[in-house]
Protein backbone atom coordinates (compact mmCIF):
# COMPACT_ATOMS: atom_id res chain seq x y z
CA UNK A 1 0.00 0.00 0.00
CA UNK A 2 2.59 2.62 1.03
CA UNK A 3 5.21 3.20 -1.63
CA UNK A 4 6.97 6.14 -0.02
CA UNK A 5 7.10 8.51 2.91
CA UNK A 6 8.78 11.80 2.16
CA UNK A 7 8.98 15.44 3.11
CA UNK A 8 6.11 17.43 1.60
CA UNK A 9 6.93 19.87 -1.19
CA UNK A 10 4.90 22.91 -2.15
CA UNK A 11 3.64 21.01 -5.22
CA UNK A 12 1.94 18.58 -2.80
CA UNK A 13 -0.07 21.32 -1.09
CA UNK A 14 -3.21 21.13 -3.29
CA UNK A 15 -3.72 17.45 -2.38
CA UNK A 16 -2.75 18.10 1.27
CA UNK A 17 -5.21 21.01 1.49
CA UNK A 18 -8.01 18.85 0.10
CA UNK A 19 -7.34 15.95 2.47
CA UNK A 20 -7.11 18.32 5.44
CA UNK A 21 -10.40 20.03 4.52
CA UNK A 22 -12.34 16.79 3.94
CA UNK A 23 -10.99 15.07 7.05
CA UNK A 24 -11.85 18.03 9.28
CA UNK A 25 -15.33 18.35 7.78
CA UNK A 26 -15.93 14.71 8.66
CA UNK A 27 -14.28 14.78 12.09
CA UNK A 28 -15.94 18.00 13.22
CA UNK A 29 -19.37 17.39 11.68
CA UNK A 30 -20.86 17.70 15.20
CA UNK A 31 -19.85 21.39 15.47
CA UNK A 32 -22.42 24.04 14.65
CA UNK A 33 -21.41 25.91 11.49
CA UNK A 34 -17.76 24.88 11.19
CA UNK A 35 -15.93 27.33 8.94
CA UNK A 36 -13.27 25.24 7.23
CA UNK A 37 -11.36 26.56 4.22
CA UNK A 38 -8.83 25.01 1.84
CA UNK A 39 -6.13 27.45 2.90
CA UNK A 40 -6.52 26.48 6.58
CA UNK A 41 -3.84 23.89 5.87
CA UNK A 42 -1.28 26.57 4.99
CA UNK A 43 -2.02 28.64 8.10
CA UNK A 44 -2.08 25.70 10.49
CA UNK A 45 1.12 24.06 9.27
CA UNK A 46 3.35 27.12 8.86
CA UNK A 47 6.79 26.35 10.26
CA UNK A 48 6.02 22.66 10.73
CA UNK A 49 7.83 19.62 9.36
CA UNK A 50 5.37 17.78 7.11
CA UNK A 51 5.77 14.21 5.97
CA UNK A 52 3.40 12.51 3.58
CA UNK A 53 2.72 8.95 2.56
CA UNK A 54 1.95 8.01 -1.03
CA UNK A 55 0.94 4.80 -2.74
CA UNK A 56 2.56 3.31 -5.85
CA UNK A 57 0.44 5.60 -8.04
CA UNK A 58 1.79 8.63 -6.11
CA UNK A 59 -1.65 9.23 -4.61
CA UNK A 60 -1.70 10.83 -1.17
CA UNK A 61 -2.54 8.39 1.65
CA UNK A 62 -1.98 10.71 4.60
CA UNK A 63 0.29 13.24 6.27
CA UNK A 64 1.76 14.23 9.60
CA UNK A 65 2.78 17.75 10.64
CA UNK A 66 5.02 18.31 13.65
CA UNK A 67 6.34 21.46 15.30
CA UNK A 68 9.86 20.15 15.77
CA UNK A 69 11.21 22.55 18.46
CA UNK A 70 8.63 21.12 20.87
CA UNK A 71 8.23 17.66 19.26
CA UNK A 72 4.52 18.46 19.08
CA UNK A 73 2.46 16.53 16.56
CA UNK A 74 -0.04 19.08 15.34
CA UNK A 75 -1.80 17.04 12.66
CA UNK A 76 -2.06 13.43 11.56
CA UNK A 77 -4.67 12.74 8.91
CA UNK A 78 -5.16 9.63 6.81
CA UNK A 79 -7.32 9.40 3.68
CA UNK A 80 -10.47 7.34 4.35
CA UNK A 81 -9.45 4.67 1.82
CA UNK A 82 -6.12 4.18 3.64
CA UNK A 83 -7.32 4.10 7.24
CA UNK A 84 -6.61 1.04 9.37
CA UNK A 85 -3.81 -0.06 7.03
CA UNK A 86 -0.74 1.05 8.99
CA UNK A 87 -0.26 4.43 7.31
CA UNK A 88 -0.51 6.44 10.54
CA UNK A 89 1.87 4.11 12.37
CA UNK A 90 4.44 4.40 9.57
CA UNK A 91 4.15 8.19 9.46
CA UNK A 92 4.77 8.36 13.21
CA UNK A 93 7.79 6.06 12.93
CA UNK A 94 9.22 8.26 10.14
CA UNK A 95 9.35 11.36 12.36
CA UNK A 96 12.84 12.67 13.08
CA UNK A 97 13.76 11.62 16.60
CA UNK A 98 10.94 9.07 16.91
CA UNK A 99 11.65 6.90 19.92
CA UNK A 100 14.33 9.32 21.16
CA UNK A 101 12.20 12.38 21.93
CA UNK A 102 9.00 12.72 23.93
CA UNK A 103 6.49 13.57 21.20
CA UNK A 104 3.18 15.04 22.36
CA UNK A 105 -0.19 15.67 20.75
CA UNK A 106 -3.75 16.58 21.61
CA UNK A 107 -6.56 14.11 20.90
CA UNK A 108 -10.17 15.19 21.18
CA UNK A 109 -11.94 13.20 23.86
CA UNK A 110 -14.84 12.42 21.55
CA UNK A 111 -12.46 10.93 18.94
CA UNK A 112 -12.36 7.48 20.49
CA UNK A 113 -10.93 5.77 17.39
CA UNK A 114 -7.95 8.12 17.41
CA UNK A 115 -7.37 7.59 21.13
CA UNK A 116 -7.34 3.80 20.68
CA UNK A 117 -4.89 4.23 17.77
CA UNK A 118 -2.52 6.45 19.74
CA UNK A 119 -2.61 4.19 22.76
CA UNK A 120 -1.76 1.23 20.49
CA UNK A 121 1.29 3.28 19.42
CA UNK A 122 2.38 3.57 23.07
CA UNK A 123 1.10 7.10 23.72
CA UNK A 124 -0.06 7.73 27.27
CA UNK A 125 -2.45 10.34 28.64
CA UNK A 126 -0.45 12.94 30.56
CA UNK A 127 -3.04 15.71 30.84
CA UNK A 128 -6.27 17.15 29.54
CA UNK A 129 -7.72 20.47 28.51
CA UNK A 130 -10.35 22.27 26.52
CA UNK A 131 -10.05 24.19 23.26
CA UNK A 132 -12.25 25.70 20.59
CA UNK A 133 -12.82 22.24 19.08
CA UNK A 134 -13.74 20.64 22.42
CA UNK A 135 -12.21 18.78 25.33
CA UNK A 136 -8.99 16.92 24.61
CA UNK A 137 -6.44 14.54 26.08
CA UNK A 138 -2.77 15.51 26.06
CA UNK A 139 -0.84 12.41 25.01
CA UNK A 140 2.87 11.69 25.12
CA UNK A 141 4.99 9.01 23.46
Amino acid sequence: MIDSIRVAQYADFPALRQLFLEARQHLFAHLANPQFLLDDFDRQTTGEHILLACDMDKQLLGFIAVFEPESFIHHLYIAPRAQRRGVGTKLLAALPGWGERNHQLKCLKNNERALVFYQSCQFQIVGEGSGEDGDYWLLQH
